[in-house]
């Protein structure tokens, strides 16, 4: 088991052993790109959404080097005919590489992050391949991996836009180091049966076109078939609430007030969690770093803004058009780009039907509450 090559699925196994909704279904959507044109995922949503518990789950079910049925035989992807058509088909069938880019960044400064993944992933890879040539560039060894082993490789990038958020230096860089990796004219699909990247944020944007463009997208504003692998739904927060002795109704007006299309009402997973463990309704965003932005967000001087957020507080919906964002966290050019940003970090909700946002729920109600009157006294 490797830090970057073959994880294992000790991760998903923690997370059996735990308050656990059975989001198996999900990976009967990645196997169905596999050898597809569809083979690249990028799925955004917003923190303590459960982004790495859906990486650990893929990389627990992909890796070769472990026996992963017991975690997997009594979930939906085995049971459940719609799902199990693959399901023993790519069960620990392929080499993985999982980079979490947040421990990347806790290892590598702004200016070496990618020669740090390349030297990382090719040092395993010849531990597990001591025959293995290396490439003159990190994708050349990628495609004699996959020919050395007759088997593609399976790529999960578990908060993929870290770098943008927190080291904005390194963005050129890194996105030219995803383009070189996943562009469709070069060696991808001999290299890859499927890669799956989460985050907060929708790909960046180079002027109007995605800097990774091949990558087919889901957020938090159209996630079309992910809907119901965003969040819980509502079946699954009921079930959670009988059978933990909670309060649905409770539960509904704290964590509730997202919903998708075809999915219907979405929750907080983390704050469901949480307040299940803690048997106590609160707002638990308090302790996600994702708190410390709202004030600033918030707090900027465009025309509106401090009348639309005393809308929002007063429980009022307004309209936001997210399609001129530019995928990032600094380049916010007006109220839009605002209210777009705090629907990417779960603070409002956006209605597709509508083209409006609205604050979801009382848990995100009380942390725009606490933060206008911090602001105010500032």
């Amino acid at each position: 088991m490797g830090m970057y090559l073959n994880p294992g699925n000790s991760g998903f196994t923690r997370i059996r052993n735990d308050i656990y909704v059975d989001k198996s279904g999900l990976i009967s959507l990645i196997n169905e790109t596999i050898e597809t044109p569809r083979f690249l995922t990028c799925v955004s949503r917003p923190r303590r959404f459960g982004k790495s518990f859906a990486a650990k789950m893929l990389c627990a079910y992909y890796d070769k080097t472990c026996d992963s049925s017991v975690l997997f035989d009594d979930l939906a992807i085995a049971q459940d005919e719609k799902f199990n058509k693959t399901y023993r088909q790519h069960l620990n069938q392929y080499d993985v590489i999982y980079l979490d880019m947040t421990n990347v960044l806790g290892k590598a400064d702004s200016d070496s992050i990618v020669p740090f993944i390349q030297n990382s992933v090719t040092e395993e890879l010849l531990e597990a391949y001591p025959d293995l040539k290396v490439g003159n560039v990190f994708d050349e060894t990628l495609l004699h991996t996959a020919e050395l082993t007759g088997n593609k490789l399976i790529m999960i990038i578990d908060e993929w836009d870290a770098p943008i958020r927190e080291t904005p230096k390194s963005q050129k860089p890194y996105l030219d180091f995803l383009r070189t990796l996943f562009k469709s004219s070069g060696t991808t699909d001999q290299i890859f049966a499927a890669a799956y990247m989460t985050g907060i944020l929708p790909i960046k944007k180079d002027g109007s076109q995605s800097a990774i463009s091949d990558f087919k997208e889901f957020t938090v504003i159209k996630p079309r078939k992910f809907g119901g692998y965003v969040g819980f739904t509502e079946t699954e927060v009921k079930k959670l609430c009988e059978e933990y002795h909670c309060d649905f109704e409770k539960m509904k007006r704290w964590y509730d007030g997202y919903w998708f299309r075809d999915t219907g009402s979405v929750y907080n997973p983390n704050s469901v969690m949480e307040a299940i463990r803690n048997d106590d309704f609160d707002s638990y965003w308090t302790q996600t770093s994702a708190a410390g932005s709202l004030m600033g967000y918030i707090s900027m001087d465009f025309d509106g803004l401090s009348k639309t957020v005393a809308e929002l507080i007063g429980g009022g919906e307004v309209k936001a058009d997210p399609r001129g964002f530019s995928n990032d966290l600094v380049t916010i050019r007006n109220r839009d780009d605002v209210l777009t940003i705090l629907t990417h970090l779960g603070y409002l909700a956006y209605d597709e039907r509508t083209g409006k946002v609205r604050i979801p729920n009382e848990e995100i109600h009380m942390e725009f509450t606490r933060i206008v009157r911090e602001v105010k006294r500032d």
